[in-house]
């Protein structure tokens, strides 16, 4: 074998590596710790959602400023995210999701000594756990695409994304459970750091860290670099992204508004139904926080099973499949959304209803959202992906919208008289515009299907990009 080589006076080929493998069982143990992880993030995000009315309270601070508060958080997020991405895309994943988890439970668990002169620390803290929450958010579900593929990968994601709803409805029901316990609504965020540092145990002993592009065998593209400035104006030339991320835009900035006004907002539409009395000074004891996240959890489950097992069906026969099945779901969620608000004065079960189903159908969406950007960007630039779709769904989305239901809540009760009638209608106008956002979200993915083939198959091309 030797002499055929040296005769002819050329060099061996080199050896080709081993594709990189992983047992099965290793990688859904993976998931599921990370499944875990996600669960606690989205609990952060809404644990002081549950505990609102005693925050104001609290810190003595308006609807407007209370919105802030939200928009401090998301505008940190989304500031930090594209640093996120750039590390996750170049650097080791697992030791950039450790520094989130350690600097947002940190915060978290500072954030609960802060006395009430000092607010504006309070906004601070949350902007800290908003930086951490963009580490995980950004780089978690680049690990899963590297670690599943085509039908394995829709379902752990829709696992992985069932927890958006499940840790949302889990903060509001910590919050108040917490609160109703202890009469301090501030325990709630001294627990949360104890399950954090059990997450951070488990991400560092059971969760790899797998090559890019791994689960599609792409081995070339952990040695493919380009520049953050390339990969950005490759994704902003690829259509499906681009319009996708406009339609988890307007879901963002709905999911925004409702998840943090709507338990107020059924609180206040029990007083002026005479089941609740008014809320004078803390503790405002009220069972509203403790119905909307179970109502958040059951919805959110089965609304992500729903919209995962029928985009894995209907794309068998149609390769627009999941577009067409987001924006449906928006058109049909902005029907419930607006039937809940105009009925709310009148009849407050059939509000609870409409608000439970248009809940459900924008829950349809989130892993169906994911499994789009992840089959159409070349795997070396999904965590820049990841954190560009996060970046602008905050900026126009969740960021701001918290913030201007109540700037717009709080413009309308300054011309009203100062009565509890007034204050709830002027929440309930303001809530209006977020029926419109959601229809210009569904409109959104109508356009990704145009693109979504094209697409998707530039990037599955090994050498593309």
């Amino acid at each position: 074998g030797h002499s055929g080589a040296s005769g002819s006076g050329q060099c061996p080929p080199p050896p080709t590596p081993a594709p990189w493998s992983l047992p099965r069982w290793r990688a859904y143990v993976a998931a599921a710790v990370l499944c875990y992880i996600n669960l606690l993030n989205y609990m952060n995000w809404f644990i002081i959602a549950g505990v609102l009315l005693d925050v104001q309270k609290f810190f003595r601070i308006s609807d407007s400023s209370a919105g802030l508060l939200q928009t401090v958080f998301t505008s940190c997020l989304l500031l930090s995210a594209p640093l996120f991405g750039y590390l996750g895309d170049r650097h080791s994943r697992k030791a950039t999701l450790s520094f989130g988890i350690l600097l947002w439970s940190g915060a978290g668990l500072s954030s609960s000594f802060i006395p009430p002169q000092y607010s504006w620390l309070f906004f601070l803290s949350r902007g800290l756990v908003g930086i951490g929450s963009a580490s995980y958010s950004t780089i978690a579900p680049t690990i899963l695409a590297d670690l599943f593929v085509k039908d394995q990968r829709t379902r752990v994601l829709a696992i992985f994304y069932i927890f958006i709803p499940v840790g949302s409805g889990l903060g509001y029901v910590l919050g108040s459970a917490v609160k109703a316990l202890t009469g301090n609504w501030r325990w709630a965020l001294r627990i949360m750091p104890c399950l954090e540092a059990v997450a951070l145990i488990l991400l560092i002993t059971l969760v790899p860290d797998p090559p890019r592009g791994a689960a599609e065998k792409q081995r070339e593209v952990r040695d493919l670099r380009s520049s953050w400035c390339e990969d950005v104006r490759y994704l902003g030339r690829n259509w499906s992204f681009v319009w996708s991320t406009l339609g988890v835009t307007a879901m963002a900035f709905v999911t925004g508004a409702v998840g943090f006004w709507a338990p107020k907002f059924l609180f206040e539409a029990r007083v002026v139904h005479g089941l609740q009395p008014p809320c004078f000074q803390q503790p405002c004891d009220s069972p509203i926080s403790l119905i909307f996240g179970a109502l958040t959890i059951v919805t959110g489950i089965i609304g992500v099973v729903l919209g995962a097992e029928a985009s894995r069906r209907y794309k068998k026969v149609n390769p627009r499949a999941e577009p067409l099945i987001c924006a449906s779901s928006l058109f049909a969620a902005a029907v419930c959304l607006y039937l809940a608000l105009i009925l709310a004065p009148t009849t407050l079960l059939a509000s609870y209803v409409f608000l439970a189903l248009g809940e459900l159908l924008l829950s349809c969406n989130w892993a169906v959202v994911a499994d789009i950007l992840l089959s159409v960007v070349l795997p070396k630039c999904r965590g820049t992906a990841e954190a560009l779709q996060i970046t602008v769904g905050h900026v126009l989305g969740d960021a701001s919208s918290p913030y201007l239901i109540g700037l717009i809540s709080s413009v309308l009760r300054a011309r009203r008289p100062d009565t509890y009638l007034q204050r709830f209608l002027s929440l309930q106008q303001s809530f209006l515009c977020c029926a419109f956002a959601i229809v210009l979200g569904g409109g959104c993915f109508l356009q990704v299907a145009l693109h979504l083939e094209q697409d998707q198959a530039q990037a599955q091309q090994p050498g593309s990009g």
